[in-house]
């Protein structure tokens, strides 16, 4: 159980959030959402007690252990990865060096065989005897090798300590979890599993997430900050989000009667209540959404820009032929004989066991670089819009303001058109003469996807369009893809936009690709039953 009480923090002179007062209990798993710079991850510092808030209290019970998913890859470089999980429960780590420290004494004394049944005792209680087993077995859970437990951390790979560290997290039953993203760079199974693992897990568990998919599939409770507060609202992300718009709309249309507004708000909550096939769950956390009420219901000051793509014609019968293209980079082999025919209604998504590989072919089919071998033929009617992974280019050494910067891809330069067109991108007001050499990632992204709506293409190209988004420009871009009625190609890690806008996958392999019709989920199922149930990273 943690309480918050009366906690506010103001952060380089600005007043982050105030007066929060908040509960978590155990057997709950709360999602913190807010848009970029709310202070969710300084929220989750402040429980842990890395950061003192200006004022108010974080009370934890002493008797409780809580357990932080840890960012930086390189601090346990020096240790084996099993010290490394084990490490997770800092007395027990503490406790096993001990006791091992005496026995290797020469001179062990009688006050020394005191001090190491004393030590026996405790590592007995901190189920001690299980540490090494429970610990391989977290390893495993999330899909590296056993053999990997007496590895250094400093010769795995960047995604292999993401799991290692996440391992670390959840070893030796902590009473509390705290988690930053804890899904990124995860492969699907090892997403799944870990969903799995916290549907089931008794302590209370607080994460922040921009992954849509997890938050839904493990909450049971949603964190808002908006407003500069933060409050508490009982359902997963998407209750949160359809109830969050439905408020809005009664908002807007004051002129209904009180009684058809709680009427409709009902009808929504007894829908979404008797809706719960898609949730990992807890029988008795589901439970949870049957008590909620109208006043309950969350009201939003987010805005949401308008991500929306028109064609300018529709493409005709041929759309793109790639035969046998491989490239070699800086030595690696990252395509090998990549073929595949586009047909005017697929929406492609990509995946590759390395992100270089789908920003190659990307780059090659965009006409950036020369394939070593095989060639690719865009078919005469199509028109291409492209979002690079890596946009910067487009904006340093740039002083521009967005306004003119925008202007250089409009066919109506006028200020008035341009400044309506910026506004639903969420650029208002003197934002526009903002120079685009100073923008953050979130702005320069926006830039982008607006840069790419002026083109009106029947073809778009996207390669981690959502990299820098906060989960509102994120749901818009998948609002957009998903009604967009021309071709796209894209690569995502978000689960969501893959699985609603996605009609075909494409995985490129060490020699081709696999290519199937269908939806991600059916894919995934398809390609374990063909490998033997290997995974990939999203």
């Amino acid at each position: 159980m943690i309480t918050v009480s009366n906690v506010s923090l103001q952060f380089g002179g600005q007043m982050l959030f105030k007066d929060v007062d908040l509960l978590f209990t155990e057997g709950n798993c709360y999602g913190v959402i807010g848009a970029n710079g709310a202070g969710k991850s300084t929220f989750l510092k402040i429980l842990n007690g890395e950061l003192e808030p200006t004022t108010g209290s974080v009370t934890i019970p002493k008797e409780l252990r809580m357990s932080v998913l840890r960012q930086d890859h390189f601090a346990f470089d020096e240790y084996t990865v099993q010290d490394t999980v084990i490490m997770g429960n800092k007395r027990l780590y503490e406790v096993m060096k001990e006791k091992d420290e005496l026995y290797a004494k020469e001179d062990f004394t009688e006050e020394d065989g005191n001090k190491a049944s004393e030590l026996e005792a405790e590592f007995a209680e901190l189920n001690g005897w299980e540490a090494e087993s429970d610990a391989s077995k977290l390893v495993q859970g999330l899909g590296l090798d056993e053999s990997i437990m007496y590895s250094q951390m400093s010769s795995l790979s960047g995604n292999e300590k993401v799991k290692v560290l996440l391992a670390q997290a959840l070893f030796g039953n902590p009473d509390i979890i705290l988690m930053d993203e804890p899904t990124n760079h995860l492969d699907i199974d090892a997403v799944a599993w870990l969903e799995d693992f916290l549907a089931e897990y008794f302590g209370t568990v607080i994460v922040v997430s921009h992954d849509r998919h997890f938050l839904n599939n493990v909450c049971t409770h949603t964190v808002d900050i908006d407003y500069g507060k933060i409050k508490m609202y009982v359902g997963n992300y998407e209750f949160w989000y359809e109830s969050s718009q439905l408020i809005q709309r009664m908002i807007k249309q004051q002129n209904k009667k009180n009684e058809e507004k709680i009427k409709e708000l009902q009808t929504f909550i007894q829908r979404f209540s008797a809706n719960k096939s898609k949730s990992k769950q807890a029988t008795s956390r589901r439970k949870l959404l049957d008590k909620l009420t109208v006043q309950e219901l969350p009201a939003s000051s987010r805005r949401y820009p308008f991500i929306g793509f028109d064609m300018e014609r529709e493409p005709g019968k041929d759309i793109l032929q790639v035969s046998g293209i491989s490239k070699t980079i800086d030595g690696v082999k990252v395509l090998d004989n990549v073929s595949f025919t586009v047909g005017r209604e697929d929406k492609i998504a990509f995946f590759a066991e390395t992100e270089i590989a789908i920003t190659t072919l990307f780059r090659i089919i965009m006409g950036e670089l020369e394939p070593d071998e095989g060639t690719y033929k865009w078919g005469s009617t199509i028109t291409q819009s492209y979002f690079p992974i890596d946009s910067d280019h487009f904006f340093n050494g740039c002083d521009m303001s967005i306004l003119d910067w925008i202007r250089q891809y409009s066919n109506d330069v006028t200020e008035a058109y341009l400044r309506g067109f910026l506004g639903r991108m969420l650029f208002s007001g003197d934002d526009i003469y903002k120079p685009v050499n100073v923008l953050s990632g979130g702005e320069k992204v926006r830039c982008m996807f607006s840069r790419m709506m002026l083109f009106n293409s029947n073809a778009l190209i996207l390669d981690q369009p959502t990299n820098h988004l906060d989960l509102e420009s994120i749901t818009a871009v998948n609002n957009g893809l998903r009604d967009f009625k021309g071709v796209v190609l894209f690569a995502s890690h978000d689960h969501e936009i893959v699985q609603t806008v996605a009609n075909r996958i494409i995985e490129i392999t060490e020699s081709g690709c696999r290519d199937k019709v269908g939806t991600y989920e059916e894919f995934v199922d398809w390609r374990r039953a063909q490998t033997g149930g290997s995974a990939f990273t999203l």
